[in-house]
């Protein structure tokens, strides 16, 4: 993640660290036994219990689910930006990690309709933000399950105290899904935390004349009777975080690269120019990175540039980060486009299994800034580090590294660093 100037501000002690730190309804709940088989070799009575509300994350505890692992999500959203609804079904296909008697989703602020499991209507009731699954048999250990939820509903966005309002924002003409540590749950139920990747198909449907942008290869878009449906296939499994939406007008750039595609989108707020440019140098940035990184991990490039003034940063978001427009008002800026592309592979395929290790993520990043900026004829990333050390003025010792605490984590919800 990057932020913009105003974003800087805010968490500008924490900055320096992660870029010199390089180095209700249905089946009771309960517990359920199976009994054993009547003939051979008698075998323990499974015991069903339901699974965690929380994956247990040092620094937020709350976050994610326990009991099973996601393999994909089949998410089908359409959105209304004038009457700012969203309807959706969202299919998801995991595997049980243990005996489970019924399991959560985080979901917030959405009204679910129906649940089924295996095609079985399921219980299911709302504990806040956690959305509670009973299934009408127990999911035994080790197998695969298929939950399908409907809902529908006024999306609302999460409170971040240092980068404001996250997750699903209305806006002008359409609505951006962004955010970090927490988004995704404001738009499809989900197991939210990065420990769970998986991978995703993506179908949102949306007015005529709007352009809706997702994670990964574009598959194409369907018209009939005033709406537009655009599909998005993830391949490579993928953080809830690093999923995303936007939905807009947008002047849309696509080309092939090295076999991938590649699509770009510049809101048409902005008159042609500095953002563009930047954006259209996607993939000389990532060539370079390749040289230093090995391989591209993932199947399309592009990126996204929004106007809303909430969105004061940037996020990683795979295959396609999204970028605040604030970074281009200067003029040309590949040096955040550098960052953003590194965490594709730091961050996106080399990814958290807790929120304590984003310096890793950031510090790596942000090293690539350096070494593109002294690729392209400015400062060497020697001169660079030496630089954020000087201005650090000490602070760099006062937060760890390997533990940053989480208040770093939620200050952008990462440690970052400037674009």
């Amino acid at each position: 993640m990057t932020l913009t100037r105003r974003g800087l501000r805010l968490c500008a002690g924490l900055l320096v660290t992660g870029a010199i730190g390089l180095t209700g309804c249905g089946a009771d709940p309960a517990k359920r036994a199976a009994v054993a088989p009547a003939s051979g070799s008698p075998t323990p009575a499974r015991v069903f219990k339901p699974g965690a509300a929380g994956i247990g994350d040092p620094y937020f505890p709350t976050y994610g689910n326990g009991g099973y692992d996601v393999g994909r999500y089949a998410l089908k959203v359409r959105y209304d930006p004038a009457k700012d609804r969203l309807t959706g079904t969202t299919t998801v296909q995991a595997t049980a990690t243990m005996d489970l008697s019924s399991f959560n989703l985080d979901l917030a602020g959405l009204t679910v309709r129906s649940v089924t499991v295996d095609g079985a209507p399921a219980g299911h009731a709302r504990k806040g933000d956690e959305l509670v699954i009973t299934p009408a048999t127990g999911l035994t250990s080790g197998n695969g399950f298929i939950a399908e939820i409907s809902y529908d509903g006024e999306p609302r966005a999460l409170k971040n105290e240092v980068l404001g309002e996250g997750g699903f924002l209305h806006t002008d003409d359409g609505a951006i899904a962004l955010g970090q540590p927490e988004s995704a749950s404001t738009w499809f139920p989900v197991n939210d935390h990065p420990s769970d990747k998986a991978t995703y198909d993506v179908e949102i449907t949306v007015p005529d004349g709007l352009t809706a942008v997702s994670n990964g290869v574009p598959r194409g878009k369907t018209s009939t009777g005033g709406w537009t449906t655009w599909k998005w296939a993830e391949g490579a499994p993928m953080a809830s975080y690093l999923s995303t939406v936007v939905i807009g007008k947008f002047r849309l750039k696509t080309a092939d690269h090295h076999g991938r595609p590649v699509f770009s989108a510049v809101t048409t707020d902005l008159p042609e120019g500095a953002a563009d440019r930047s954006i259209a140098r996607t993939v000389e940035v990532a060539d370079y990175l390749e040289s230093v990184f090995g391989p591209y991990p993932f199947d399309a490039y592009g990126g996204v540039v929004v106007s809303d003034t909430r969105i004061r940063y940037a996020l990683e978001t795979q295959s396609r980060p999204v970028y605040s427009a604030g970074f281009f008002r200067r003029g040309e800026n590949t040096q955040v486009v550098a960052h953003e592309l590194a965490h594709q592979w730091f961050g996106n395929s080399v990814a958290l299994e807790r929120w304590q290790d984003i310096w890793l993520n950031e510090g790596l990043a942000t090293y690539a800034e350096w070494l593109w900026a002294e690729h392209t004829g400015g400062s060497t990333a020697q001169r660079a580090f030496d630089l954020g050390y000087a201005r650090s003025s000490g602070q760099v010792w006062r937060t760890p590294p390997a533990g940053p605490g989480s208040p770093t984590c939620s200050a952008s919800r990462s440690t970052s660093a400037a674009g």
